[in-house]
């Protein structure tokens, strides 16, 4: 049977049987975990309390050559595939091999590789995670101020209904590839769904893409099985005869095909569960300490002070504050006309500690973010900035509510100069929470 088969049986040519043997030595470097610092990550790993990214992590996979990065390991891959197609070759010569049953084992890897791959990206839509919702703070940022990529996440955060049905694409796609009377219409999904996100990932500057052509590569590999099929049904419009070939299994390869089997949904609900506890509880993106109750708001910053001398309102004083964000969550922005050196990764790692969740910060010019810890005794707030170029920019400060809309704060910056500052909360109507569809009163 040809590597490309239609409706009618022929032998595997010399070619096609080197080629087959090129592409499953190569996918199975890509897919088949075998880089020992994956296992000991897995080893170190506290699954009685794994994080929902510890889970996460496990889905993202893909092997790393000699510390390089991006396609060079796709070209280290290949050079060892060419290696072992033609080791391959030679070790079974003039013996008999099925090749039918290799493909059907390359469809295997492939199948259950790139479904894991695309259902956990749609679980962090489904449940959103990945596009949060644009923060107060953002609200408040111009933008030009953003770099592409915070632009694109922001389209889709605002729309997360959308984000939703996009994550149920990547889900059922998924699930559709782990059955394999179904694969080709899953495949078929996964190419048109990642093959747009890749070129997504180059136009807004996203840096995901080498991840996200890698799944559709693998999507295309498994479409092309009955891709002649279906130009012969669909197109030429000939009687087509679907390929049905199934090896013969023992026992004991029957029972591992359903231990596996087992073990991918056991991994799949796993997933899904911690997916939604994440969002349910405190999504990974953004801080999970609560903000300093009663502060939540935007805030003019009617006086301020340094080193006890007055300076006007401007927007081209480098000192002087312009307004001030109290986030939901620990997190304060201040908008000032001094320059700010971007944070260009995209925030989408775990990280344990509030100052480290950066993908509030990162991406974004024009504001200064601060992570900040309160003592709601003594009244003191202690802000370190969230910005991995501008760390060592802190503030310790006293603060006083004196009434339902005024904060002052009192205090000193990192070089020990006393800031002083009066904040006026202004209670503003946002187009984006109230809607365009129905009168708004500002």
């Amino acid at each position: 049977m040809s590597f490309f088969n239609n409706d009618k049986p022929v032998q595997w040519s010399a070619t096609s049987k080197l080629v087959l043997r090129f592409f499953f030595v190569y996918f199975f470097i890509q897919a088949v975990p075998l880089d020992w610092k994956f296992y000991k990550e897995i080893f170190t790993t506290n699954w009685l309390h794994a994080s929902f990214f510890d889970w996460f992590k496990l889905t993202t996979y893909s092997p790393r050559f000699f510390g390089l990065s991006g396609y060079a390991n796709w070209l280290v891959a290949a050079i060892l595939a060419v290696a072992g197609a033609f080791i391959w070759k030679n070790v079974e010569k003039n013996k008999s091999v099925d090749d039918d049953r290799i493909y059907y084992w390359l469809r295997v890897i492939l199948r259950y590789r790139l479904a894991i791959g695309v259902i956990a990206f749609g679980l962090i839509k489904l449940f959103p995670l990945q596009m949060p919702y644009p923060s107060l703070s953002n609200l408040h940022t111009n933008y030009g101020d953003f770099l592409p990529w915070k632009i694109y996440f922001h389209t889709l955060g605002i729309a997360q209904p959308y984000e939703v049905f996009l994550g149920t694409v990547e889900v059922v796609a998924g699930l559709l590839l782990l059955n394999r009377k179904t694969a080709t219409f899953g495949a078929g999904i996964v190419i048109g769904f990642t093959g747009n996100i890749f070129v997504a990932n180059l136009a807004y500057d996203i840096g995901q893409d080498v991840y996200s052509l890698y799944l559709t590569l693998l999507a295309i590999a498994l479409f092309a099985y009955d891709a002649p099929r279906l130009y012969s049904l669909l197109i030429v419009q000939k009687q087509t005869i679907a390929n049905k070939y199934q090896p013969a299994f023992t026992a004991i390869q029957s029972g591992a095909r359903v231990a596996l089997k087992v073990l991918a949904a056991i991994f799949i609900v796993v997933l899904s569960v911690s997916t939604y506890a994440n969002y349910s509880k405190h999504p990974y993106k953004l801080p999970q300490t609560a903000g300093l109750k009663g502060s939540y708001g935007y805030y003019n910053v009617r006086t301020f002070k340094l080193n006890n001398v007055e300076i006007p309102y401007s927007v081209t004083d480098s000192n002087r504050w312009q307004n001030v964000v109290f986030e939901k969550w620990a997190t304060i922005s201040i908008k000032t006309a001094r320059p700010i050196v971007i944070d260009n990764s995209i925030g989408d790692e775990y990280r344990e500690k509030d100052i480290d969740r950066n993908y509030e910060s990162a991406g974004v010019g024009g504001r200064r973010y601060f992570a900040y810890g309160a003592d709601t005794v003594n009244h003191v707030l202690e802000l370190a900035n969230k910005n991995k170029h501008h760390k060592a920019e802190k503030f310790t400060f006293h603060y006083q509510f004196v009434n339902d809309s005024t904060i002052v704060l009192n205090g000193v910056n990192e070089k020990r100069d006393s800031i002083y500052a009066v904040l006026e909360k202004i209670n503003r109507k946002y187009m984006l929470y109230e809607g365009r569809r129905k009168p708004v009163k500002l």
